[in-house]
């Protein structure tokens, strides 16, 4: 692999809009896990497309992929498990499934009696994410990640404030992130799962203020509290969506955290989509991040794909994964390789499996191309 050395930091902007300029599309669906429903895109106003315009990237790519054969079925949002309301009594998990959401509901509505009267008409209410993520390569072998992450939202003040615990890495991707991901720490070396470094992981806890300011053309959060144990932290989000003409949109969301032993942390993720209604679309995600803790000085990854859903709360995803960094004034393509996800609910409407296959190489580690595999089990509550 050749190396490319720059000496300007110029060259990060290029990459930026050069892979966003270049990408596909975003998903238009959303899973039953999502926490909440976004706002609707600002629609830029939008002429009558020219002939020229027509032979625009707006244009020629949809043309493609129209050209392009598929055996593959139709999309569908027919479900295929019984909805929760009628199995929630018929087994054990059931039960407990229903137990420990209704404790999270009552423990929200605790809280917000806090802050003032509760509304019957808006009582709060609560999200919980249980996962464990599997992964194995010939050279990583194999390794267990359990994962939680919550929200209870105190509809009392405004419903702008929200408690947020758990693995606070879920919520620096993408809502819609297609593979899975983690970028916390690995587990040590002779462990296949790594219960302190599960827990440090998972112990995040911090009030949300969001949408503070009304008038801001975007939409905001803000954290404050503590993570990994003792490290207090202060996070901004912010993020926007932009409809496109023909079928195309744009959403982009700039993350700066600060934390007292961690330092400064900086994310920008980008999303370019190309969807119509009942059809496979294309997308591209790209995050860029920052870190005091991490070694390079900027660490980026991008996937090109496209998805189809043949059945409620399904998608089927393949494309091309990219990733690499920036250190020292050096930027270099560092994995690339083809991918395939597949995630469906299992059985319960609450209950999901999630599989990615993929094929990358490692530049910095000297290893060619060489087969992934990841599995997460997810439960919602």
């Amino acid at each position: 692999m050749s190396r490319i050395t720059h000496t300007s930091p110029f060259i990060l902007s290029c990459l930026l809009s050069g892979v966003a300029g270049t990408a596909f599309a975003q998903e238009s669906t959303q899973a039953v896990d999502q926490a909440y429903t976004p706002l609707p895109p600002y629609e830029l106003p939008v002429a009558p497309p020219s002939a020229a315009d027509k032979n625009s990237f707006y244009y020629t790519i949809p043309r493609w992929i129209d050209a392009t054969p598929t055996v593959l079925p139709e999309q569908s949002n027919e479900p295929i498990v019984p909805p929760t309301a009628e199995t929630e009594h018929l087994t054990w998990f059931d039960q407990r499934q229903k137990n420990i959401r209704n404790w999270a509901d009552k423990t929200a509505l605790k809280l917000d009696n806090w802050f003032g009267e509760p509304s019957p008409e808006q009582p709060a209410s609560a999200t919980l994410r249980v996962l464990v993520d599997s992964s194995w390569d010939k050279h990583n072998e194999y390794e267990v990640k359990p994962r939680i992450r919550g929200k209870i939202k105190l509809p009392t003040l405004e419903n702008k404030l929200s408690v947020v615990f758990g693995d606070d890495s879920l919520d620096n991707e993408l809502q819609n992130n297609i593979a899975i991901t983690n970028e916390n720490p690995g587990n040590a070396a002779d462990k296949t799962l790594d219960s302190k470094r599960s827990r440090e992981d998972n112990s995040s806890l911090a009030l949300r203020w969001s949408n503070f300011a009304d008038r801001l053309p975007f939409e905001t959060d803000v954290d404050l509290g503590v993570r990994s144990g003792d490290d207090i932290y202060l996070r901004l989000k912010a993020s926007k969506d932009w409809a496109l003409e023909n079928d195309f949109s744009f959403h982009a969301e700039q993350i700066y955290r600060y934390g007292i032993d961690s330092e400064n942390y900086l994310r920008t993720n980008l999303e370019l989509t190309h969807a119509r209604p009942n059809q496979a679309f294309l997308s591209n995600q790209f995050s860029l991040t920052y870190a005091d803790e991490q070694d390079d000085d900027l660490v980026w990854d991008n996937y090109t794909f496209r998805q189809h859903q043949f059945f409620a709360g399904n998608r089927f995803n393949y494309g091309i994964y990219t990733g690499g960094y920036y250190h020292d004034d050096d930027l270099r393509l560092n994995r690339w390789g083809p991918f395939v996800s597949w995630r469906q609910p299992f059985l319960r409407e609450w209950f999901f499996i999630q599989g990615d296959v993929n094929y990358l190489n490692d530049d910095r580690a000297d290893r060619s191309h060489y087969l992934g595999a990841l599995v997460r089990l997810e439960a919602i509550f």
